[in-house]
């Protein structure tokens, strides 16, 4: 349950702040956010405030923006459906209803002919299935329309459409959403320093810190503060050299011996057998002791943006060995996310910070790849807006958005089937 708890908590955090970057400036470009939903599946509770729809889901798992023309508009009406209608004091058409699930009490039944919800602000149909009588009603440009879910978001004329904003509010929309992951994660790195207290010291002293609870490590009966001696009759002088002999001995048993209080005792130890790099390594679940060195306020904030600068780093080393040597196996999914919610969640608050800001600084850098449907994709196609200083038609748009999520979707299949696999090794 701690777990699961962990991984709700760390995924659901970054999604949400990532797609409220998205909202905040969407809003502030006078883009219509139709809906703001945290979660995903059916709705258990919505509320409407200034045109936004605002959701939670049953399933805990992140959430989502819907921005009124942003290519994520489904054909909502089509001729011959049934629906109801309110009208305002104005006759105009308030409310639409195409929901089983709801009643309107003062409703109009409308057997659709045509709607036009976008340019004209229309809607035409037989009252009471009457065809030989068609009636033709204005529609408010703020009305709303109740899904055939029950969900009631506000309709989307065309001024209110992402692609009535300028381009530069495009583009800061789109780049928002990985700004705010950035921006998340130097904040956590900046209350990580707070909460140790300091900043880690550079240490490579072969001292255990961590052990993770129902590793081999805990099961064989290392305990924090021990002091590694010798790993496989090998003597070691740095954590860096036991973790490589620990390496080494995928599933096969060693002896290490320890101090422990001043006194050797010999632990006998069987490495779990993990993928890394397309490599068995064996791993213990163990981390070395860090010393904490104090420093000032100041120097804490700047942690935050030094560590956050550091970790981008990183990530790029990665993503350029994922290019020069491409394997499954260097990727991972949400199964791997659980997966390390599980272990850092055993290590206590510090460990499920720093978890959660490398996480942040992770996804913001990926969303930002040029890859069609991706953040980064969205903001190449706005560069390519600015140099023909004309948008591609929403034919060319929408066959390149589509290759984009075929080629994702198959990509995070095969991920999750590989981190699958992985964890029952």
């Amino acid at each position: 349950m701690k777990s699961i708890l962990t991984f709700v908590l760390v995924f659901g955090v970054i999604v949400i702040v990532h797609e409220f970057g998205h909202f905040f400036f969407a809003k502030r470009s006078g883009i219509l956010v139709r809906e703001f939903a945290i979660g995903m599946g059916p709705k258990i509770f919505s509320y409407r405030k200034n045109g936004t729809t605002y959701t939670i889901r049953i399933l805990p798992l992140g959430g989502y923006v819907r921005m009124a023309g942003a290519g994520e508009e489904e054909e909502e009406l089509s001729p011959g459906m049934p629906l109801t209608i309110e009208l305002n004091e104005n006759n105009e058409v308030q409310k639409i209803n195409t929901s089983k699930k709801v009643i309107l009490p003062n409703g109009i039944p409308l057997e659709l002919f045509s709607a036009d919800l976008e340019d004209e602000l229309v809607i035409k149909g037989h009252i009471n299935g009457n065809e030989n009588e068609l009636t033709e009603y204005k529609v408010n440009h703020d009305a709303t329309i109740i899904e055939e879910s029950g969900v009631e978001v506000q309709i989307a004329p065309r001024d209110v459409q992402f692609q009535s904003a300028k381009l530069w509010q495009r583009m800061l929309t789109n780049f928002a959403g990985p700004m705010n992951n950035f921006i998340l994660g130097i904040v956590l790195f900046i209350l990580l320093a707070f909460v140790q207290g300091g900043i880690p010291k550079n240490t490579d002293a072969p001292i255990i810190g961590e052990v993770i609870a129902n590793s081999a490590a805990e099961k064989a009966g290392l305990k924090e503060n021990d002091q590694i001696l010798t790993v496989a009759d090998q003597k070691v002088t740095t954590f860096t050299q036991f973790s490589k002999i620990i390496q080494e001995h995928p599933k096969q048993q060693i002896s290490v011996v320890i101090n422990r209080a001043g006194k050797e005792k010999t632990i006998a130890i069987t490495p779990k057998s993990e993928e890394s790099n397309g490599k068995k390594v064996g791993k213990i679940g163990v981390s070395n002791k860090a010393e904490i060195e104090k420093i000032s306020f100041i120097n804490k904030i700047k942690y935050g943006f030094t560590q956050a600068f550091t970790s981008s780093l990183l990530i790029f080393k990665a993503l350029g060995n994922l290019v020069t040597g491409f394997s499954l196996n260097k990727l991972g999914g949400p199964v791997m996310i659980f997966q390390q919610s599980a272990q850092v969640s055993a290590m206590g608050g510090s460990a499920i910070i720093s978890f959660m800001a490398l996480l942040s600084m992770n996804l913001g850098i990926m969303n930002l790849l040029p890859i069609p449907v991706l953040d980064g994709g969205k903001l190449l196609l706005n560069v390519i807006e600015g140099i023909r200083r004309k948008p591609l038609s929403q034919e060319k748009e929408g066959v390149i958005t589509l290759v984009g999520v075929v080629l994702m979707l198959v990509l995070m299949v095969l991920v999750t089937w590989n981190d699958i696999q992985r964890l029952f090794q």
